[in-house]
């Protein structure tokens, strides 16, 4: 499900920002094949919520893939302990640091939150045997591992908190994102040569050419190299979906 987001968005984004038809190709053409992860890639790192709740969501696939191979340790040694804190934690504290450096200490802290909590209800299913380890003819759990009643409950209600956050909310987010009317990158305003004359234009980053800028002219309607460009601060270049 993830792949076929990461095929679809993308595009439904360019088509939307810049009006679809010729300009989807146009724009798709201009940037070249190594750059059109960037449209994907500009939507999760511009987009707070969006780029959380992914990060969340990517924690608990990538931890709930490995668990299932046996990541999980049973025991309650010294050793057993370690490795099961640091493996509930690696990640969480990692997308959280991504959030805090792109969007602040708030969304740091409540994605890091999130993506441990998630992680945790997976531990006690392994933990507890209500899930078992692919190719395991036992269950990997610790025999004296008794969880308080709320914790157990929490374990159960993480698998469908994933599922809807995986299934139901990021493709919202990702939809929204799409139809939102901002840009994917930067907009930058460039000195652009039409025949005989000059112009300022605004022009959404394609990529770089030398000095200057191949973008999207959002005034002309089409690819444009741009010279002595300067960003701007807005990304604005239509009304979202719902507001038009």
């Amino acid at each position: 499900m993830l792949l076929a987001l990461a095929l679809a968005v993308p595009v439904a984004k360019v088509s939307y920002t810049v009006g679809g038809g010729d300009a989807v190709r146009d724009v798709f053409v201009g940037m070249e094949p190594a750059n059109w992860p960037d449209v994907l890639l500009g939507m999760v790192i511009t987009d707070p919520l969006l780029g959380s709740v992914l990060g969340v969501v990517v924690s608990r696939i990538v931890f709930a893939v490995f668990a299932a191979r046996g990541a999980v340790p049973s025991g309650r040694g010294p050793l057993a302990v370690l490795r099961r804190t640091a493996l509930t934690l690696a990640n969480p504290l990692a997308v959280g640091l991504i959030d805090l450096c792109l969007f602040g200490p708030w969304w740091g802290l409540a994605t890091a939150l999130a993506a441990y909590a998630l992680r945790l209800g997976v531990v006690v299913e392994y933990r507890t045997g209500r899930r078992r380890p692919h190719r395991s003819h036992r269950a990997p759990h610790d025999p004296e591992y008794r969880p308080p009643p709320w914790l157990r409950r929490f374990a159960s209600a993480e698998q469908l908190v994933a599922l809807v956050l995986t299934v139901v909310v990021l493709p919202l987010l990702f939809l929204a994102s799409a139809v939102d009317g901002q840009a994917w990158t930067s907009i930058v305003e460039c000195r652009v040569a039409y025949g005989t004359r000059t112009a300022d234009a605004r022009l959404i980053e394609l990529s770089r050419k030398g000095n200057g800028v191949l973008g999207w002219n959002l005034d002309a309607e089409e690819i444009s190299n741009g010279l002595g460009c300067t960003a701007t601060e807005s990304r604005h270049v239509r009304e979202p979906w719902w507001g038009s």
